[in-house]
């Protein structure tokens, strides 16, 4: 069973630590966090300030927003509904019954509105070549611009496709959509459905789509990294702040349930989701199975296999408060193959940090997750700055990773 070597571990915290040293220059405050498949906690370190500027030290039981770390969870909750025969990975009449939207929907090309040319399925969605965002999307929604943050329902659902459906992979509301399914299919607003099939059943209390008072109670700040590498508390409160201010039914029930983005969690609760991973579907401390291990399987296994570069495109974000431009994606050597499987990258190839078959994926905000099945390691690292793409946030990321790696017990 994955463990680290008790010498090493003060080593990784003391990596962590020096990390927040200089917080206006560096990290403001990180959560770190390793697990192994019997869910137990191998790292667990917090550093520096819930904010820039506060005093307030960061704790493991502070609460972020991880963003597009969501849309892993949404992903269990689809593969669940397949499992129970209420969704298919490849039956786009079912897609277009439960959400006749993406029958309708057409696909803009920057001046005008297509045709679709097929049918969009669960597995396009799950693997991002259904196709929804990129600066066509903005040029679209013209003066009036699009918030992809306002909670609204309008923001999400009424955007059109900018590609042909299966053609290209390309980043963007696919798994807000998948979420929609899972509502239709389940008959539950999909918060509710995380809580009652995720969640409750392997005791997870500190993820939710609407936080808590005890999760508000414990937040971290949301920062920005100006263009010379500074770093600032934001003025203007949280970037994904509606949820955090309903309170009533009524309020939570206007506000959009995203499952590409939309939830709120400790990150040590998070890597209990990534333990049942590693443990093929069987959440180890409560015994409660999430997924069967064929599921976990497929969900691990390359979607795209005919698009081995898509990580090596460049992001030219058309919001640069949001993300960096970056040259690729994700840089490897280009004999390197990519891969992605139901909702997150795919390593296809061992390397000195990632074993062959781990999954990954990351939040606007600067957070990663990994789930490395041969290792039978995983876990989070959470911050709260933008844009994405911070090289410190990354580097860290990394750096700490590849110490857990060496420093495993045989």
């Amino acid at each position: 069973m994955a463990k680290i070597k008790t010498t090493a571990v003060q080593d990784l915290k003391t990596q962590i630590d020096a990390a927040t040293a200089e917080p206006a220059e560096n990290i403001p405050g990180v959560v770190y966090v390793a697990v192994n498949k019997k869910g137990e906690m191998i790292l667990e370190h917090a550093a520096g300030k819930a904010g820039l500027g506060v005093d307030e030290d960061m704790t493991l039981d502070h609460s972020f927003w991880i963003a597009s770390c969501t849309k892993m969870i949404t992903g269990i909750a689809c593969m669940q509904l397949v499992e129970q025969g209420k969704l298919a990975l490849d039956d786009g009449d079912l897609v277009e019954k439960l959400a006749p939207e993406l029958k309708e929907v057409q696909v803009f090309d920057g001046k005008n509105l297509h045709p679709k040319k097929r049918q969009i399925t669960l597995r396009m969605l799950l693997s991002h070549t259904g196709n929804f965002f990129d600066q066509r999307v903005q040029d679209y929604y013209g003066a009036g611009g699009i918030n992809e943050f306002s909670g609204l329902p309008y923001d999400y659902l009424s955007q059109p496709l900018v590609n042909q459906p299966g053609e290209v992979w390309e980043y963007g509301i696919n798994i807000d959509w998948a979420g929609i399914l899972v509502e239709r299919a389940s008959g539950k607003k999909l918060n509710d459905y995380f809580q009652e099939h995720i969640f409750q059943p392997m005791g997870i209390t500190h993820i939710n789509m609407f936080p808590t008072k005890d999760m508000l109670s414990k937040f971290a700040y949301m920062h920005d990294r100006d263009a010379k590498g500074n770093v600032h508390r934001r003025n203007d409160g949280h970037l994904a702040r509606a949820p955090l201010i309903a309170q009533t039914q009524a309020d939570r029930d206007a506000i959009f349930q995203q499952g590409g983005a939309g939830c709120y969690a400790r990150p040590n609760q998070y890597a209990q989701i990534i333990a049942m991973l590693l443990n093929d579907g069987t959440h180890a401390p409560s015994g409660a199975q999430i997924l069967k291990k064929e599921t976990v399987d497929a969900m691990f296994t390359n979607q795209i296999p005919d698009m081995p570069n898509f990580g090596r495109q460049a992001i030219n974000p058309p919001k640069p408060e949001y993300s960096n431009a970056l040259p690729e994606l994700y840089p490897e050597p280009h004999e390197i193959p990519q891969g992605w499987g139901l909702t997150f990258f795919l390593h296809l190839k061992d390397s000195a940090v990632h074993s062959q078959g781990t999954g990954w994926w990351a939040g606007l905000s600067n957070l990663f997750w990994w789930a490395d099945r041969q290792r039978g390691v995983g876990g989070m690292i959470a911050t709260q700055i933008l844009p994405f793409g911070d090289l410190k946030v990354m580097g860290l990321w990394g750096q700490v990773q590849a110490g857990i790696n060496a420093a495993l017990e045989d």
